[in-house]
């Protein structure tokens, strides 16, 4: 149902109980305040006939599914503002309360009054489930409302936690680039210490290797150096 429609419903079905109260009122009363009530009553009249050709148009703009039960309620409420003219009409006559008996009398007027209190009833009813209503709309639209702001919140976090792991993969990314680099340089170095082995176990086996060949020419010469030492005490000893 449209909104605006339930809108102007309600506030028709308020202006038509306050009106009949009105009409109940007036029956009583006589002079000043009768033309006064009677003055209310008919602006309220006027303001009822409004609301009712402001639903007829928002009612014959709407689908055809939905515009024929609002136009069949329409027509309802412009048979109640018929009655309620009728009861104006009726009370601002001369004499209306002798005018009053004699129509109960002959017409029947009771029974349509009581129709009209019966259509009261209904618009009463009619307004509380229209207030039911609004009440439930409200609260549905506040809880999706709360459920779009958490949604607005969850999707902020998920947002926040992608950034997160966007940055850390980067950063895995450039540890691994820097673990590369690392065993590429301990490999160099590796290799580096291997070869710088290798060079120095051949100085040691070269330094070995002039070592013993340099051995017998000292044994020689020191052989030598005693021969000489031997001749010369025994010239001596031959001099003495």
């Amino acid at each position: 149902m449209s909104e605006v429609f339930e809108g102007y419903e309600r506030q028709y079905c308020e202006v038509s109980a306050s009106l009949f109260r009105k009409c109940t009122t007036a029956s009583a009363l006589d002079g000043e305040k009768k033309k006064q009530k009677l003055s209310e009553i008919q602006s309220g009249v006027e303001e009822a006939e409004s609301l009712i050709r402001k639903m007829d148009l928002e009612a014959r703009s709407l689908q055809p599914s939905v515009k024929a039960g609002l136009l069949a309620k329409l027509r309802e409420y412009k048979s109640d503002l018929n009655n309620l003219k009728s009861e104006l009409k009726r009370i601002s006559a001369p004499n209306a309360r002798q005018a009053t008996r004699e129509e109960l009398l002959e017409s029947g007027l009771a029974d349509t009054l009581a129709a009209s209190t019966d259509q009261r009833g209904r618009l009463m009813m009619t307004t509380e489930r229209l207030n039911q209503s609004n009440d439930k709309i409200k609260e549905s639209r506040r809880t999706i409302l709360e459920t779009e702001e958490l949604g607005v919140s969850i999707l902020q976090d998920l947002h926040q936690q992608r950034q997160s792991l966007l940055h850390a993969h980067t950063t895995l990314h450039g540890v691994d680039d820097n673990v590369g680099k690392s065993k590429k340089i301990l490999a160099a170095m590796s290799k580096r210490m291997d070869r710088n082995k290798w060079i120095i176990g051949g100085i040691i086996a070269a330094l070995c290797g002039a070592g013993m060949e340099a051995a017998p020419a000292r044994a020689a010469r020191a052989a030598e150096d005693d021969v000489s030492g031997m001749g010369m005490e025994v010239g001596a000893a031959r001099a003495a």
